[in-house]
């Protein structure tokens, strides 16, 4: 036992010991709250219990630890995590998914605490209904409870091999999103303008530029170039993390046209919701087709695109692909590829807007 000094009077017991071979110094207390014999009796305490196996010093950390609960957990673990992720829509989803699907049950709970059951029961209520969501809340659910364990909030990492086994078989996913035939799409097209609503035109929109739902859904007034006719989405709205610049054809500038009449002096966006400031919902668009009674997705009308080009058009397939912001598959080839095919995808929008639509009006001034 050793009394270490740091003034006159005053100073601190250490009791030092061979553990494994290694020489452990381990504090006792000050020399104000602890006296001579005291400190001896607590140094043969501590000796005991070395010798009976238990590690004094790992004890005493996990004593010192505070163990969060699965609501703080899942919000340092998105904080740490979403500087890594480029699509900001997915940063969002991210979180927000625990919030509404695991935070409910879970979110009290501390992370040492939950086991399968508790993750299964989270998982029961969506997990046929909303089999999608629900993987996905179960893999973050996964990523929060191995972020604990790796902090040495828990002994183990997620039990998600249990969850599973305690949870029925999904139906199996479709491989494929319903596409429009591209046949079908300018009587498709005749009919959405028969009416003049947001969703209605960011739909148009959407199939006149073969873009994504949130590429057209997030977009703003200041990404578009109106006099050299592009529209340039930021690479924090792009599914690939990159800028994405769309030639716009005199069908797609009509659109915009038609679409300054829902402009909101509160808002940028080109195609706001009830609430101005923020965008529509994927489920506008959706609800767009069903009033038409027909069972496609809106993602599939990027599928009805590519399947004209590949049908009815002569130009190579990398231009398609430029044109559907795909990324390139092969590593090597992308390293060397330094054009975005903009030249070429002019014409390409310009022949696809002729085919599923005649332009409505001239550009948006």
């Amino acid at each position: 036992m050793i009394l270490k000094l740091a003034a006159k009077g005053k100073g601190s017991w250490i009791v030092r010991i061979q553990a494994n071979g290694k020489r452990r110094d381990i504090g006792l207390g000050t020399l104000a709250d602890l006296p001579l014999g005291e400190a001896r009796e607590a140094a043969r305490a501590l000796r005991k219990e070395m010798k009976a196996g238990i590690d004094v010093l790992a004890e005493r950390e996990k004593e010192a630890l505070v163990i969060p609960s699965f609501r703080d957990a899942a919000k340092l673990v998105h904080e740490e995590h979403k500087a890594a992720w480029k699509n900001g829509k997915h940063q969002a989803q991210w979180i927000n998914t625990l919030e509404t699907y695991a935070f409910p049950t879970l979110g009290d709970k501390l992370v040492s605490e939950i086991e399968g059951p508790a993750i299964r029961d989270a998982l029961s209520p969506i997990w046929l209904t909303k089999p999608e969501t629900a993987r996905r809340v179960r893999q973050r659910i996964g990523s929060v409870l191995d972020w604990a364990c790796a902090k040495g909030f828990r002994e183990t990492e997620a039990p998600m091999r249990s969850v599973i086994r305690g949870l029925p078989r999904q139906p199996k996913k479709q491989g494929h999103f319903a596409a429009m035939p591209y046949a079908d799409l300018p009587v498709f097209v005749t009919w959405l303008r028969g009416r003049s609503s947001v969703g209605r035109l960011a739909l148009e929109f959407l199939i006149l530029n073969a873009s994504r739902s949130g590429e057209v859904r997030g977009a703003r007034w200041n990404e578009i170039d109106i006099k050299k006719k592009l529209w340039t989405i930021p690479a924090e709205r792009m599914k690939a993390g990159t800028a994405h610049v769309v030639p716009l054809s005199e069908a797609a500038l009509g659109v915009l046209k038609r679409a300054k009449a829902f402009r909101s002096p509160v808002s940028d966006l080109v195609f706001p919701g009830q609430n101005p400031r923020r965008s529509l919902s994927d489920m506008t668009l959706l609800k767009v087709l069903r009033d038409k009674g027909d069972d496609y997705t809106v993602h599939g009308f990027r599928s009805s695109f590519r399947d004209w080009v590949a049908e009815k058009t002569n130009y190579p397939g990398e231009v398609a692909e430029a044109a559907l912001a795909h990324t390139i598959a092969n590593k090597v080839e992308a390293a060397y590829r330094r054009t975005d095919y903009l030249d070429k995808r002019k014409p390409l929008m310009a022949d696809w807007a002729k085919f599923v639509a005649r332009p409505m009006g001239s550009q948006a001034t």
